[in-house]
């Protein structure tokens, strides 16, 4: 039977390999080849561009909120979980969400592809729709 300290160990081996994945140094950088050098630089931030990267990762935040809730309501509609009147007010709702997260896309010039960052060899952070 595993306890809470071997999971605690497995969580922190886990850890580790996923920081030994990306390199943090300029040592560890020159090592690597062209195309992950890229995908392991730092963020920097433009001063002209600031606000549309907050609105992006804002954006992104909810958008990922707004997938979960999507998921979570079609569980419940499934098991039979909502009325009727339930379910038509919260398919409304998600809907009424996902285009005010489409006006709010083109009002910063971005889309909605724009806010799955990529995760590097974890994949994308949003499921595919």
């Amino acid at each position: 039977m595993s306890g809470p300290a071997d999971r605690r160990h497995e969580v922190a081996d886990a850890a580790r390999r996923a920081f030994a994945l990306l390199p943090a140094r300029g040592e560890d950088l020159s090592r690597l080849d062209a195309p992950a050098r890229g995908a392991a630089r730092r963020v920097h931030s433009d001063p002209d561009t600031v606000e549309r990267d907050l609105v992006a990762l804002v954006l992104t935040l909810v958008e990922l909120l707004r997938q979960l809730m999507e998921r979570q309501a079609l569980r419940r509609v499934d098991e039979g979980d909502l009325t009727e009147a339930q379910e038509e007010r919260l398919g409304l709702t998600l809907m009424l969400l996902h285009d005010r997260m489409v006006e709010l896309c083109d009002q910063y010039g971005l889309t909605l592809d724009d806010l799955n960052l990529d995760l590097g060899p974890l994949g994308t952070l949003l499921p595919p729709p």
